[in-house]
């Protein structure tokens, strides 16, 4: 009896942390997050005080893709252990919040397009970074040539 009562117990604990985690299951919140990029999963996905975070409307290579592990590289030297800010818009995907975020007023996405590192998902930024992606292929980055756009950066 007393085993069972504390596997119910176990069980009960482990849904509420579930349940008060935005990454599992409930819609992320509208609202400012600042604090130290504490991990840079690659190119796209990063950790800001321990939250993972999806950068909106920016396509990066994965890791073993053609450009993935320089971008990966960059985004790290960039932003791991510095404060940042990001404007979270309400949305998920997949374990992380959706936000745009900011390094000493720089937009973090804008700056891995500009760079050639990454590519403007319009799907979801609504072009933002299509400025910032035509002037690096002016400067010479083959991105867009190496990484094709993901299907779900296609507008529908």
């Amino acid at each position: 009896m007393a085993q069972e009562q504390r596997s119910v117990g176990a069980a009960a604990l482990a849904i509420a942390l579930l349940a008060a985690s935005p990454a599992h299951g409930r819609q992320c919140e509208r609202a400012t997050l600042a604090g130290a990029v504490t991990h840079v999963r690659d190119g796209d996905p990063i950790e800001v005080a321990g939250r993972a975070i999806r950068l909106n409307g920016l396509a990066a290579p994965e890791g073993d893709d053609p450009g993935g592990a320089e971008a990966t590289r960059v985004m790290r030297k960039m932003v791991d252990g510095r404060q940042i800010r990001c404007e979270l818009d309400g949305k998920r995907n997949h374990d992380r919040c959706v936000a745009v975020c900011y390094l000493e007023g720089q937009d973090i996405s804008e700056v891995m397009v500009r760079r050639g590192l990454a590519r403007d998902c319009p799907r979801f930024s609504g072009g933002r970074y299509r400025a910032a992606e035509a002037q690096a292929a002016a400067a010479g980055a083959t991105i867009g040539g190496s990484y094709a756009l993901p299907s779900y950066c296609r507008r529908r």
